[in-house]
């Protein structure tokens, strides 16, 4: 798919290996706000390492969206980025050799990145993984490629897919903690409750009956009470 505009274009693309090397997958997604996807693509790749995935991806979104349109890229790969901003150039100098003289890894798509990028307006911004109030596009990014590389199967907003489940290696927010109960005159706290406590003066359950200090008493609808007087609102 496409992507046809001429607006500077916020965008995403993240990978993932599943054992590095394992079954891998690459995603990509573009936004309309800066934080939530309009368009995105996924796809497997069968098994290669995580460096292969975050390379793919990124050619896999240059490829997508129109080479006159201004791209901000956001990734999580340090490698991706340096191998194409800092990296690249050296290695053109030498041959697409390493400053040890070795093969670049990975030098097809490396190759193909930077045709991709030759004459084009893209500026990449780092942005770390798996964080509680992180970047909501590469969030949605990882997501995809992690579900691509499990299941093996294309995705995208062009196939009509469901969003990508919540990635499991990110943390959960924390919970706001809870007031603490108010007390009440017999000891007890005022929130209904399915336990028993002890009580500290003796009361009347709505039963009619008494209970004495020291017995076990629960919370019901209508306050505290005999264990088996407990009511289904309670």
């Amino acid at each position: 798919m496409i992507v046809h505009m001429r607006e500077r274009v916020v965008a995403a693309c993240d990978g993932a290996s599943k054992g590095n090397p394992g079954p891998a997958g690459w995603a990509w997604v573009v936004s309309d706000d800066e934080r939530t996807a309009a368009r995105w693509e996924a796809g497997p790749l069968g098994r290669a390492t995580n460096n292969v995935a975050e390379l793919t991806a990124l050619e896999r979104l240059l490829t997508a969206v129109e080479p006159d349109v201004p791209l901000e890229i956001r990734m999580d790969s340090q490698y991706a980025m340096k191998a194409v901003t800092t990296w690249l150039p050296g290695w053109k100098r030498n041959g697409w050799k390493t400053a040890a003289g070795k093969p670049v890894a990975n030098q097809d798509l490396v190759v193909r990145i930077d045709e991709l990028l030759d004459g084009r307006s893209v500026e990449f911004r780092y942005v770390p993984a798996h964080q509680v109030d992180g970047d909501p596009l590469n969030d949605f990014a990882d997501r995809a490629a992690s579900q691509a590389a499990s299941v093996q199967k294309p995705a995208g907003s062009a196939l009509g897919s469901a969003e990508p489940p919540p990635s499991p290696d990110t943390p959960k927010a924390a919970a706001p903690r809870k007031k603490a109960p108010r007390r009440t005159g017999d000891g007890a706290t005022s929130r209904t409750s399915s336990r028993t406590i002890k009580a500290k003066f003796p009361g009347r359950c709505l039963c009619g009956r008494s209970y004495a200090a020291g017995e076990s008493i629960a919370k019901n609808a209508q306050g505290w009470g005999h264990p088996e007087c407990r009511t289904a609102e309670a």
